[in-house]
């Protein structure tokens, strides 16, 4: 039975390429699509996958938060987060939400097509510069950074966050999250005085910095 995969990446280019590349693997099906995180948690609901392809830096729903709901929602899907981003945060953070793997854009396709296989073996699959990161702070038992996104904000305060950074009014972040304008200026105002921001520029700047947005 061939291996169901849905591709999650905001770039056109990069989801043909690793279309073309799978679809030559005689054990892998590329089922569909998808260019934000927030489809992205739509269509693994639709088309049930058994391996989402996740980048991590996404519009509207970056990649971290998209994992982690749906792997709260969906717990048999693996994903496998394919990101350009080799920092601490963005690797540990990914891991956490849920992923059961985390490889670099560099990598080559053959590692991606053992990773798809090895996450449907219900093992982690690393490739060498990440598993490195993870041992080095498994060996320093460090305490989660108590300035981070992810320690200081909710998952609904940080898909606020990442969408008034990604200059989403008031009443466009209501309709994106079916809540009412009211209950966005709460959260805005909650986020504000948790992170001790005052302005938008610096609340952009924090979530970029956190990699809750590319924007």
């Amino acid at each position: 039975m061939s291996i169901r995969v849905l591709l999650a990446d905001d770039h056109q280019i990069m989801r043909e390429g690793l279309r073309s590349m799978l679809e030559k693997e005689p054990d892998i099906t590329v089922v569909g699509e998808t260019e934000d995180g927030r489809s992205t948690e739509r269509l693994a609901r639709e088309l049930t996958p058994d391996v989402i392809i996740m980048d991590v830096a996404m519009p509207d729903l970056n990649g971290i938060e998209a994992t982690r709901q749906i792997v709260n929602e969906i717990p048999g899907i693996k994903i496998i987060a394919l990101s350009m981003h080799n920092d601490r945060r963005f690797v540990l953070n990914m891991l956490k939400a849920g992923a059961a793997g985390y490889m670099l854009k560099d990598c080559a396709f053959k590692d991606l097509a053992k990773a798809i296989r090895v996450v449907m073996s219900h093992k982690t699959y690393l490739s060498h510069e990440i598993a490195d990161i993870v041992v080095k702070d498994y060996l320093a038992s460090s305490a989660p950074i108590e300035s981070s996104a992810f320690h200081l904000l909710s998952p609904r305060e940080r898909e606020v966050l990442q969408l008034i950074a990604e200059g989403k009014t008031s009443n466009q972040i209501a309709e994106n999250l079916h809540v009412s304008v009211k209950t966005v200026e709460t959260h805005r105002q909650q986020i504000m005085v948790k992170l001790k921001i005052k302005t938008i520029a610096e609340l952009t700047k924090y979530a970029i910095r956190e990699g809750l947005t590319s924007a």
